[in-house]
């Protein structure tokens, strides 16, 4: 392996902020460096076999290096790997998702979902001419300046102040951001009605980390963006073609102006995008430049091919027959599985999740929103995901996200080793 300069390459403490490329921590601060993935499997430097259940995050629905997406990719790239304008896998991932998305007449394509959450609040902006957006608490759009607030606040309550999560954030973003507690309509709506002259947009996950919506919720949301002309923005960077074609959007029957997609259109690689009617998307058009309410979304690598092109693989290999099935089908078995071995612990726990989606909450609250999730007894969850990455389970004990490779008997690996975790005392 070369090393570059002359001289002994430094460890990745001295070379990358913390170590990480990334904000992940893994249990017990365990910092492998990943040699490859196939499958359902991972492989570090040091020779460690782990059964993945974060799959990059979530875009590698179909497993690492899936056949059918890396010679898809691979194809592209021997006819180039950026134009700078339009091309024919582009073309063919915008039908798609226009045909599948519920809200989505056209499609504007981006780098990364955090660059589509912001391009949506600026579109909203522009369609509104109004300054303020809100979101709510616990909810995460990505690392832009408008999107990273109260993600994690570390205070009591103080609806609609929120706070940054990051320093560097100017306070004048922090004026126009209004915080709400999820899956609470009247408190959204008390906040909406006070707001309304300033408000341009709601932001939300319609599914927002691992917490469904309470029945009403959606369409509350839904009926106060059509009263006081919001822009209704789903991020469904995380649901969108997890859930189904459709996304949440198509799940709970709500359709949202505006849609962010990510992750699992990339097949892997970086691509984003902004869904929605011609009458909102259309305010990007280059040519309307000049025009008072023109929104610049541009980018060197926007609507790469190559990653255009795994997204487009990915999408035939989960439109075949039984590909949902099956992604549902495994995380009911791992869900009921961690429930079981919970139940045999006497536990007070529940295991959340819709899909392809798990968690374990050790607490016997209800979770309807971020407050009520704090409940759950993080430090023991930490030493058992602790123990199961030691076991070859490479999870964070937060969301985890399973692939249409993840094999039965895997999943019943994991479930043995959570109940060895228990009996251990993790």
């Amino acid at each position: 392996m070369s090393t570059g300069a002359a001289g002994q390459r430094p460890g990745a403490e001295a070379l990358l902020p913390g170590g990480s490329v990334t904000a992940l921590r893994l249990p017990g601060g365990a910092r492998p460096v990943i040699a490859r993935g196939s499958g359902s499997h991972l492989w570090d430097t040091a020779g460690h076999e782990y059964l993945d259940y974060l799959l990059g995050s979530g875009p590698l629905i179909l497993g690492h290096a899936h056949p059918e997406v890396t010679e898809a990719a691979a194809r592209q790239a021997a006819l180039g790997t950026a134009y700078y304008t339009i091309s024919e896998p582009v073309l063919e991932l915008a039908w798609r998702i226009v045909q599948q998305v519920p809200c989505a007449q056209m499609v504007q394509f981006c780098g990364s979902g955090m660059e589509a959450t912001f391009y949506a609040l600026r579109i909203a902006r522009a369609a509104t001419g109004r300054p303020a957006v809100l979101k709510f608490e616990g909810g995460f759009h990505g690392a832009n300046d408008y999107a990273l607030m109260s993600l994690g606040p570390s205070g009591p309550p103080d609806y609609p102040r929120p706070e940054p999560d990051s320093a560097g954030i100017p306070p004048a973003v922090c004026r126009d951001v209004l915080v709400a507690p999820y899956n609470d309509l009247d408190a959204v709506a008390a906040i909406v009605r006070e707001h309304a002259a300033r408000l341009a947009a709601i932001l939300v996950e319609p599914y927002q980390r691992v917490i469904e919506p309470v029945p009403g919720f959606l369409p509350g949301l839904r009926r106060l963006a059509d009263e006081h002309g919001l822009v209704l923005i789903f991020d469904e960077v995380v649901t969108g073609f997890r859930f189904g074609p459709g996304g949440a959007q198509q799940r709970y029957g709500v359709t949202p102006d505006l849609a962010c997609l990510g992750k699992v259109i990339g097949g892997g690689y970086p691509l984003a995008a902004v869904a929605g009617p011609a009458g909102l998307i259309g305010l990007a058009d280059a040519s309307r430049r000049g025009q008072a309410d023109y929104v610049y979304m541009s980018g060197t690598l926007n609507g790469n091919p190559v990653a255009a092109a795994a997204g487009n693989a990915t999408l035939d290999v989960l439109g075949r027959p039984g590909s949902y099935q099956r992604l549902f089908a495994a995380g009911e078995r791992m869900r009921a599985g961690l429930a079981a071995v919970l139940r045999s612990a006497g536990l007070p726990a529940q295991v959340l999740g819709v899909g392809p989606l798990f968690q374990v909450v050790l607490s016997g609250m209800p979770v309807r929103d971020y407050r009520s999730l704090q409940y759950g007894d993080q430090a023991r969850m930490r030493g058992i995901a602790q123990h199961l990455l030691a076991k070859g389970h490479f999870l964070t004990g937060q969301k985890g996200y399973l692939s249409l490779v993840h094999t039965d008997a895997e999943i019943d690996a994991t479930v043995g080793a959570f109940g060895e975790a228990l009996v251990a005392g993790a």
